[in-house]
């Protein structure tokens, strides 16, 4: 079954036929090099032939060919971000929700962004729709949801930390990774929060309810934003680890204080 496909190592190694399938949007990529070798234009035209909207084509390529920087990520975002304006001008939410359910996980990154995007929502109605994405079963849209409602939670940090502290307590472990990972002072691939990088005990609320947390991908995730916090205000992530030892002896702790420090420890 093409869930359990491990993926081939190199781009080169990819069978023609999962290409295809890839290219064609019937299968999700299995490992980070099949999504880099996805082509998200010929991806684009056989979704919207598929779908009979080939009039969104050409626009959308024009505003992808005209990025400064043609990376995974830029072109992501571009074709998402086509897709959400040319849907609006065609009142097409039809077309919107069949992204969202799309069975190519490219495809559903591009859908993320037609929620980040969409300044018809206010931020708290933004992080509400985007919640399926965060919990998609797909690593890569769980990347691309955060860093598509980055930009708001940065801009409305208050609201953003109050709403997604409560998705600290969720059942699902990538929802509450999503609060740790969308909030990171500094993050990967993104813009710095500069409010997080000057004051990070703002984060706090965040990071409290899971500085135990059971899941080591949550886990990975805490570590990374105190290690970030860190590079800023080392003696606040200090105080915090030394605090945390102090109340919580347990494994996943001490795991996440390790990852914290190991910056400082250098």
């Amino acid at each position: 079954m093409t869930e359990k496909r491990k993926g081939a190592r190199s781009i080169k190694d990819i069978p023609a036929d999962i290409l295809v399938q890839l290219n064609r949007g019937e299968i999700e990529t299995a490992n980070l090099t099949e999504w880099l070798a996805v082509d998200q234009r010929q991806l684009l035209a056989n979704l919207l032939q598929q779908n009979n909207r080939t009039e969104y084509l050409q626009p959308i390529l024009t505003i992808v060919n005209q990025l400064k920087k043609q990376t995974v990520n830029s072109i992501n975002e571009a074709i998402g971000s086509g897709i959400l304006e040319y849907a609006v001008k065609n009142k097409d939410e039809e077309f919107l929700s069949i992204l969202s359910k799309h069975p190519a996980d490219l495809v559903r990154c591009w859908a993320a962004y037609t929620v980040g995007r969409n300044n018809v929502f206010s931020t708290e109605e933004k992080l509400k729709k985007i919640q399926p994405f965060a919990s998609d079963t797909h690593f890569g849209v769980r990347e691309i949801c955060w860093m598509a409602v980055r930009a708001d939670i940065s801009m409305n940090l208050q609201k953003s930390l109050s709403i997604l502290s409560k998705w600290t307590k969720h059942e699902n472990e990538n929802i509450r990774r999503f609060a740790s990972e969308s909030t990171r002072p500094r993050g990967v691939w993104c813009e710095h929060i500069d409010a997080l990088k000057k004051n990070p005990g703002l984060g706090l609320e965040i990071l409290e309810p899971l500085k135990s947390d059971p899941s080591r991908y949550v886990q990975d995730s805490v570590g990374n934003w105190l290690n970030d916090a860190s590079k800023s205000q080392p003696e606040f992530v200090v105080e915090v680890c030394d605090e945390w030892l102090r109340e919580s002896s347990t494994k996943e702790t001490q795991y996440i204080v390790k990852k914290a420090l190991r910056t400082i420890r250098k």
